[in-house]
C-alpha cells in the first residue's frame, strides 16, 4: 500500500512539473535549479544525521531502546524523550523516519510522540536566535508552552492508539 502511495505521489509530481514546464519553461527551469542548489546545500547535513542515526541504532540494541523509551518506561521514558527532543536539531524529513525506526525497535507510542513534538516545537539550541527576534520572555513562554503541549499531545495519541 505504501509503495502504491509513493508511486502515485511521483506520478502526480511529474505531471504537475510537466504542466509547469508547459506554462513557463524559464520559471520551471529556474525553480529546478534552486531546488538542486537547496538539495546540494542540505545533503552534507542530511548525510551526517543519517550516519549518526545509523551508528546510534547499531550500538543501541532494540532491548535498550525498549527499556529507555518502551511502553513500560512511562513518564520517565517520556521525560527522557522530551529532553532529547528539546536539545536535538533534526529536520522533519529525518525525524519521522527516525520515529518509525524507534517504534520498530520497541519504543512506546507516547514516548515517540513527545520526542517528535519537542523536536519540532521546542528549541533549546535555537533559543538564543529566537530570543533575539521575539524577546526573552516570549521565547521562553513559547518554548515552555510547546514543551507542556508535547506531553498533552502524547497523552491524547496514547489514548487513541490503545
Amino acid at each position: 500500500m505504501a509503495l502504491l502511495f509513493t508511486a502515485a505521489l511521483y506520478v502526480i509530481t511529474v505531471a504537475l512539473l510537466g504542466l509547469s514546464f508547459l506554462g513557463d519553461r524559464a520559471k520551471t527551469a529556474q525553480a529546478l535549479r534552486k531546488a538542486w542548489k537547496s538539495f546540494i546545500t542540505i545533503l552534507p547535513d542530511f548525510a551526517a544525521v543519517l550516519a549518526l542515526i545509523g551508528l546510534m541504532l547499531t550500538f543501541l540494541p532494540p532491548s535498550l531502546i525498549a527499556k529507555l523509551l518502551g511502553r513500560g518506561s512511562g513518564l520517565l521514558g517520556m521525560f527522557l524523550a522530551s529532553v532529547v527532543g528539546s536539545i536535538t536539531l533534526i529536520p522533519g524529513f529525518i525525524a519521522f523516519p527516525l520515529a518509525a525506526t524507534l517504534l520498530r525497535s520497541g519504543a512506546g507510542v507516547p514516548q515517540v510522540v513527545v520526542f517528535l513534538s519537542t523536536l519540532m516545537m521546542v528549541g533549546i539550541v535555537t533559543l538564543p536566535m529566537e530570543t533575539k527576534y521575539l524577546g526573552r520572555k516570549e521565547a521562553l513562554l513559547r518554548n515552555s508552552l510547546a514543551y507542556v503541549f508535547s506531553f498533552f499531545a502524547a497523552w491524547i495519541v496514547g489514548v487513541m492508539v490503545r
